[in-house]
């Protein structure tokens, strides 16, 4: 799988319900499951998933990290 990069919902940015949802750019760097991505969000690895339903990755660079 080669690296690319693309748009996420962040974890850390939609910690405020009251916020509307925000994206920001991820490069994905590795498939490691069947929906779990390695992804490097502005220099700290975490997990990712795919939703096929929304078209979407959801990265959680809080719970998620990867050391």
């Amino acid at each position: 799988m080669n690296r690319f990069k693309t748009l996420a919902y962040i974890n850390s940015l939609n910690i405020e319900k009251t916020q509307p949802e925000i994206k920001d750019e991820i490069t994905v760097l590795e498939k490691i499951g069947d929906n779990d991505y390695i992804v490097d969000y502005k220099g700290v690895k975490c997990h990712a998933l795919f939703n096929w339903y929304v078209c979407a990755y959801f990265a959680d660079d809080i719970y998620g990290r990867i050391n």
